[in-house]
Formats: C-alpha cells, sequence, structure tokens
C-alpha cells in the first residue's frame, strides 16, 4: 500500500521524500459536525414539531442558546460507557431551555434522540466527499470514531462514501464512548495501523484531541467557519501546541505532511500509570450548524 509522504498534490508521493520512519497510514474522523450536520428536522423548528406531538410547547427561536446552556449535561459525564439516557437528558434539556415543561418533555426528547440515528436528517459538508477521495487515492485508510446510536455502515452507504470508509466504531456498538482509550484503541485495531501512525480529525477537543492524543495519535481540530469560531483562531493555546487548527477539510491534505514529520504526541507522553493501565472495555457487537457549543457537546 502506498503511503502518504511529501508534499500533496492530489496524488501519493515518493516515500523516499521522507527522512522520518513516521508516516501517515491512517486517518480517523468524526462524524457529526466535522463529515455531516443536521438538517431543520433537527433543529429549533424540528424540535418544536416533535414536542407539539407530545403536547409540550417550545420557542424555536430559543434552540441555539437552548444547547448551549444544555451542554453541562454532558460537560459533566465522569463514566464514558455508552447510555442512551446520556442522550436524552441532554435533548430534554435543550426542551426545557426552549420554554417546555412537564413529563411530556422527556416523551419528546426520545423520540428526537431516536431520529438522530436516521442519516436523511443530516447533510454532508461540501468537503467531505471530494477529501477522503483524495486521501484515499493517496493510499491513506479512512475510518470513522463516533459517539453515536447510528449505524456507521449505513452512513457510508446513504452519503455515496461507500470503498472510502476501511473501518469505522460507534460507540453505542463498541459501549465506551470517546474520549475513552478503549474506543480509539478498537479503532485502530480495526484498521491495522499503529497509533504513532494514525491522525484523528473532529471538531470536539475533549472528545476527539484528549481521546485520540492518549492512546498516542496525532490530533487535528477543525474549527468550521460559521461555527460560531474565527477561522483565524489557529491555536488553542498551552498544551496544545501540537495539534493544528483548520477551518476546511480542504486543508487538510497538505497538512498531513507536516504531520509525518513531527514527533511523538505530546499526549502520549504525558500518559499516567492508570491510563496505561486501563482495561479494554466491553464490546456489545464486533450541527445547517448549531453553534460551537453543539459541536462540542453532541459531536460524535
Amino acid at each position: 500500500m502506498r503511503r502518504f509522504a511529501g508534499r500533496y498534490n492530489g496524488r501519493a508521493s515518493h516515500a523516499s521524500e521522507l527522512t522520518t520512519d513516521l508516516m501517515t497510514r491512517a486517518v480517523f474522523f468524526d462524524v457529526d459536525f466535522t463529515l455531516i450536520y443536521p438538517g431543520p428536522t433537527l433543529q429549533g423548528q424540528g424540535y418544536a414539531h416533535f414536542c407539539a406531538l407530545r403536547g409540550v410547547t417550545v420557542d424555536p427561536a430559543l434552540f441555539r442558546t437552548a444547547v448551549v446552556s444544555a451542554a453541562p449535561v454532558l460537560d459533566e459525564v465522569v463514566a464514558h460507557n455508552y447510555d442512551a439516557q446520556i442522550f436524552i437528558d441532554y435533548t430534554r434539556a435543550i426542551i426545557v431551555h426552549m420554554g417546555g415543561d412537564g413529563p411530556a418533555t422527556e416523551l419528546a426528547a426520545r423520540d428526537i434522540y431516536e431520529e438522530w440515528a436516521a442519516c436523511h436528517h443530516f447533510f454532508l459538508y461540501d468537503d467531505v466527499e471530494p477529501v477522503l477521495r483524495e486521501l484515499a487515492g493517496a493510499g491513506l485508510r479512512i475510518g470513522l470514531i463516533s459517539n453515536t446510536q447510528r449505524p456507521l455502515d449505513e452512513f457510508a452507504s446513504h452519503f455515496g462514501l461507500d470503498g472510502l470508509i476501511a473501518a469505522s466504531v460507534s460507540s453505542a456498538a463498541h459501549g465506551f464512548l470517546k474520549p475513552h482509550r478503549a474506543i480509539f484503541e478498537s479503532a485502530l485495531a480495526s484498521i491495522g495501523v499503529p497509533a504513532g501512525q494514525a491522525v484523528m480529525v473532529g471538531d470536539s477537543v475533549t472528545h476527539d484531541i484528549e481521546g485520540a492524543r492518549q492512546v498516542g495519535m496525532r490530533a487535528v481540530l477543525l474549527r468550521r467557519a460559521g461555527a460560531g469560531l474565527s477561522p483565524l483562531q489557529r491555536s488553542l493555546g498551552t498544551g496544545y501546541d501540537d495539534v493544528p487548527v483548520i477551518a476546511s477539510l480542504t486543508e487538510l491534505p497538505e497538512l498531513l505532511l507536516s504531520l509525518s514529520e513531527s514527533d511523538t504526541p505530546k499526549g502520549a507522553e504525558a500518559l499516567s500509570a492508570s491510563a496505561r493501565s486501563a482495561p479494554a472495555g466491553p464490546r456489545r457487537s464486533s450541527e445547517s450548524e448549531v453553534g460551537a457549543k453543539a459541536a462540542e457537546s453532541r459531536s460524535s
């Protein structure tokens, strides 16, 4: 298999152009708000519709601020076992912050949670398919790691990405949520590439960046323009000097060369003894955009 080396020009370059043994062989992507974003059904008007079916009245205009206000429900989760109730509670919190009340808010939240698994409610960002095809054409293996109950094989088929995805791991199927190291280790094993030769691309510092770095993967933070953040904010600050920030996936191919030539991720060097000895965990089988906080919170 050809490895991604040399300056990117739409095809693989010769491996001899690299003077280091560390080469990027695989790229993993988060899914929600990295590759896809929810349509109207899963935004303000959609929430109002599902709530109305349960006799709950909400104000669609409050949706964006409600998403931000509900974020602590996910941010305060300590256990990383996948539990649908976590996301139902988060959705219910959004409903409450939109003005809904009463026991029926729980039922409406469950309805919305179930709809979140349906691919037809989402749209693929314009830069996704061409970039994935270019990366695959350059010999890179592509994988997905997502905090979702959505069947990821259906995801690839629905969005016309068949043949591009070498492996995918959803938290619902795996048993653990990102940033638990076990889900990253499982993804690496399924694609057959060591952590030092893999890159994780996602929109969540907590789930994607920190999760990947703790197992020795390199990481790239995607902050799309229009997600409430300026594309000029290219730094995460102290402790994240080795984490590039991009505003579009079109920046990714050329960036991979510099990642291949860099040293081992700092996150790997800082692993604690307890993290290294953590159990692999159970296996249960083999956001238009809604703002920066929504991406960070309900990112998959």
